[in-house]
């Protein structure tokens, strides 16, 4: 018996058959649900690009952070931290912290400092994961044709990837359009 395929194949950069990212929100999400593993997160990381873009949609390779400049991935793991404050594997990563530093006995016997000590170590853990995940959900955006990303800085077409440049990301006008049209405020 031969099954026939329900659903188109998607080409990377190409929306939702049928969908055109242009019109609404929904056709964005519909869009990034295609070609992301989480597309709320994924959304939010967009969402937070378009805000602070500039007029012409580009947004880093820095982002002003009360008084300091910040790059723009750094910014966006920080800015999408909280809300992971309360989840289950935040904690399990305290407790796994506060047990690595008790197994080497440089856990301080002050608890206010130990809480202290463990939350600057599960708060780098947080940091960097979530540089990782921006990436991730990045990639996807990149491959879904909901923005650009290139690079600035020193060596930007050096091979090392991780050679001082910088992302800039970039959100099509289309796409800044149907976010702004449907953002109160």
């Amino acid at each position: 018996m031969m099954q026939l395929s329900l659903f188109e194949p998607v080409q990377p950069g190409k929306a939702v058959v049928g969908a055109d990212p242009a019109t609404d929100v929904a056709a964005v999400v519909r869009t990034i649900s295609v070609f992301s593993a989480r597309p709320r997160y994924t959304f939010m990381v967009l969402d937070l690009i378009a805000r602070v873009a500039r007029p012409n949609g580009q947004a880093g390779p820095f982002v002003r952070d009360g008084e300091r400049l910040v790059p723009i991935r750094e910014w966006l793991a920080r800015t999408i931290a909280p809300s992971a404050a309360r989840h289950p594997q935040r904690r399990a990563a305290a407790e796994k912290v506060r047990a690595a530093l008790t197994a080497t006995g440089k856990l301080p016997t002050d608890p206010m400092e130990a809480d202290r000590v463990v939350n600057a170590a599960v708060c780098d853990r947080v940091r960097e994961t979530g540089m990782t995940a921006v990436s991730r959900a990045v990639s996807e955006l990149v491959r879904a044709g909901l923005i650009e990303r290139h690079y600035r800085g020193y060596r930007v077409d050096h091979e090392n990837r991780g050679a001082q440049r910088l992302a800039v990301y970039t959100v099509p006008p289309h796409v800044r359009n149907v976010l702004e049209r449907n953002c109160p405020g």
